[in-house]
């Protein structure tokens, strides 16, 4: 080898060693049994604990058994069938060549869950798996009775959820392209101070196609953990997510300055405070529960809690599933139905930047990174309050192996001093009623880190039988080098695409989708959905001195399109689910009612690529009729796909859905703006949608909750004031 050569060899050798000790501190190890460390991507860069088959001795899985037939795989189930997949033909040829993307339970077909009850046998356990194998996808099914793996249907267009691991090496492939560390000392960046993040390319033609691509983007970590607020800009590398050879090095704002570290730090520890004292900080605050908490949770995954009883596990696509919720009636005792399951079925994140370096980041967080895969462990005290429980997730690496994300969901009852009901009679009837009963909640909470950005989902139940989903945003903003520093450079005409937040440093316009998968079982499976439209009647002036007043009228939805909603302020619905077959004791359908808050709606171009993608932001809401294989709203494989297979695609076959078993589909959508005081990190800002019992109980479902008294709390001294 020529001296030259091996002096390259050499550097690039040393730079990636460097590199591995520097982002060792901030980045996560992913460890397993019999394989070597690799560094997990920057994409999930807070310090999170080592990830094993084991966990410590706080909450050992080693020997969880399941207990319901919607319980997720264990790790002696992974285990399994994880031997079974090795010893399949062709995957037993070369078992080194196996990449497993998902590994999750095959749940029982619908009317077997609902025909089950504890002391029955479970039924029969499957597992299902998304493999890549030289190359090519299976979608396969393993019967653990009978060790048997059946092939199931793939969709036409894209590619499996990534794994940790693409992500991960993705970051690193472009160190051995010797143009791109030229590119990148260049611009002045240090290899050793390098943090680079996978960016999923999207689909925007037949180039597209036949491959899977990924493209990178990278950061100076030089002086801040913050590094995202630090990007090269206008650098990016397209990179084989299957060979990891770079395919292309785009660089095309080489002057842009990378914007400064300080005043990018948010760490406490590493804030300086001297001069925070300007607000008083606030004093602890606290949930105490004397008693103990008022839910239980058995077997590790069913919860009970104020006549409210449902499912609930981890999931590696869906962070968090909500299954067969049932609320006990205060009159008859009975545990009525009320929802099969719940949970976020896509995240649609499009940037407003049409240049070179931004137009592809139009990101499906959950089709294409993994929303499970992402949720972080949840930090106590600060993520969930002192009376928090905590659930683990058991998830499979990319080998087949298991490993336990801890501390992923927490459970814990809350109370802000809300009003459950009150009232309090004038003084002038003399009667002197005052009457007020707490609102107290039980919320379960998981936390996701994509890259940048931390989304906080949850699922809360009240005990008047309501259901609130709640999403937060929190975080760091993706950002824009720029060679301003302040807005007086910019030229009157110049298109900024955002907001100039810090010397050199914008924020880009963007949006956020959250479409939730509900599938609604109201005291059963055969229900309506209804449109209570309001609207505005003239009055007779010889019978009123009134001109107008409101009108609800009933529209029975007969097929999926008549189903669609499009929300408008001044064209209001209130929007049911009904089972036409119960009737209240005076006549009324007994039912829920989604009722929308404050949300987003598209304005992209219907044809634009990202939103054929992502079609199933056109509407607030869907209605389709139950299907065991539509889950997942932008389709089974989103990575790289031409949105064949979304749930815009499935109703438009306008099927029928009076008196079905139906599924909705609501979207929260957040418009993002930047401002000033989202820089360096963001606070959260939420939206929230209601499943509310309509004509459901016979009469007030709290009517007989007691209050509280002194007596029953314990007696707390504040503290002596400075």
């Amino acid at each position: 080898m020529e001296p030259r050569s091996l002096l390259r060899l050499l550097f690039l050798l040393l730079a990636a060693l460097v590199l591995l000790l520097i982002h060792s501190t901030r980045s996560y190890l992913h460890d397993l049994p019999n394989s070597s460390s690799t560094l997990r991507p920057v994409l999930n860069s807070r310090p999170r604990p080592t990830i094993t088959t084991t966990v410590s001795s706080q909450s050992s899985h080693e020997s969880d058994v399941p207990h319901h037939p919607l319980d997720p795989l264990t790790i002696q189930e992974i285990n399994t069938a994880r031997s079974i997949i090795l010893s399949y033909h062709p995957f037993s040829s070369s078992p080194s060549s196996l990449i497993i993307h998902s590994l999750v339970l095959q749940e029982p077909d619908k009317p077997v869950v609902l025909s089950w009850h504890p002391g029955l046998p479970l039924p029969p356990r499957h597992a299902s798996t998304i493999i890549r194998f030289l190359n090519s996808s299976y979608s396969l099914t393993i019967d653990f009775s009978t060790k048997n793996i059946t092939s199931n249907p793939l969709p036409s267009s894209g590619y499996p959820t990534m794994t940790i691991e693409d992500m991960n090496s993705a970051c690193w492939a472009p160190l051995s392209d010797s143009n791109f560390n030229a590119t990148i000392l260049g611009r002045g960046v240090r290899l050793s101070d390098l943090a680079c993040l996978p960016i999923s390319s999207g689909w925007f033609g037949p180039q597209d196609e036949h491959r899977r691509l990924i493209k990178v983007q990278c950061y100076s970590a030089e002086g801040t953990a913050n590094f995202y607020m630090r990007p090269i800009e206008g650098l990016t590398v397209l990179l084989d997510l299957d060979t990891k050879q770079v395919v292309h090095i785009s660089d095309v704002s080489p002057d842009i300055p990378i914007p400064k570290s300080s005043g990018t730090e948010y760490r406490f520890d590493s804030l300086s405070l001297k001069d925070n004292h300007k607000t008083k900080p606030l004093n602890p605050i606290s949930l105490e529960q004397p008693a103990g908490p008022s839910f239980e949770i058995e077997n590790g995954h069913v919860v009970r809690w104020a006549g409210w009883e449902f499912h609930l596990k981890p999931d590696p696509r869906a962070g968090v599933v909500v299954s067969a919720v049932r609320v006990t009636d205060p009159e008859t005792g009975e545990k009525r139905r009320v929802m099969y399951k719940g949970f976020t079925s896509e995240l649609f994140v499009p940037y407003m930047d049409p240049t070179d370096a931004w137009y592809f980041k139009t990101y499906m967080d959950a089709g294409e990174y993994g929303f499970g895969l992402q949720a972080m462990p949840l930090v106590p005290l600060n993520d969930c309050p002192r009376n928090a429980k905590y659930m683990d997730g058991v998830f499979a690496a990319a080998d087949g192996r298991p490993y336990v994300r801890q501390n992923m969901v927490c459970l814990f009852e809350s109370y802000g001093g809300d009003i459950g009901w009150r009232h309090s009679e004038s003084p002038i009837t003399g009667m002197g009623i005052r009457e007020a009963r707490p609102k107290v909640t039980l919320v379960a909470r998981m936390a996701a880190s994509v890259a940048n950005y931390d989304y906080i989902v949850d699922w809360e139940f009240q005990t008047d039988g309501l259901i609130r989903v709640k999403a937060g945003l929190s975080g760091i903003l993706m950002v824009k080098g720029t060679p301003y520093v302040n807005m007086n450079q910019v030229p009157k005409n110049e298109e900024m695409y955002g907001t100039l937040l810090s010397e050199n440093v914008v924020g880009v316009i963007h949006d956020h989708y959250i479409t939730f998968h509900l599938d609604m079982d109201v005291d059963g499976s055969e229900n309506s959905f209804v449109k209570v439209k309001l609207e505005r009647e003239e009055t007779d002036q010889k019978e009123s001195p009134r001109v107008s007043y409101l009108k609800a009228t009933r529209h029975v939805a007969k097929s999926e399109k008549e189903a669609q909603v499009k929300l408008n302020l001044y064209q209001p619905s209130e929007l049911h689910v009904v089972n036409p077959s119960k009737l209240t004791r005076v006549g009324n359908p007994v039912g829920y009612k989604l009722v929308p808050a404050g949300t987003a709606a598209t304005l992209m171009d219907p044809q634009d690529p990202p939103q054929l993608r992502a079609a199933f932001t056109n509407n607030q809401l869907w209605v389709t009729p139950y299907n065991k294989s539509e889950e997942w709203a932008g389709g089974v494989f989103v990575y790289q796909s031409k949105g064949e297979d979304t749930l815009a695609v499935w109703s438009d076959r306008d099927r029928s859905i009076e008196n079905k078993d139906i599924v909705l589909w609501y979207t929260l959508g957040f418009h993002h703006v930047p401002c000033q005081e989202d820089f360096p990190i963001m606070p959260t800002v939420y939206s929230s949608f209601d499943l509310k019992p309509v004509n459901f109980f016979e009469y007030n479902p709290i009517l007989k909750s007691p209050p509280n008294l002194e007596k029953d709390l314990p007696i707390c001294n504040a503290a002596a004031s400075a």
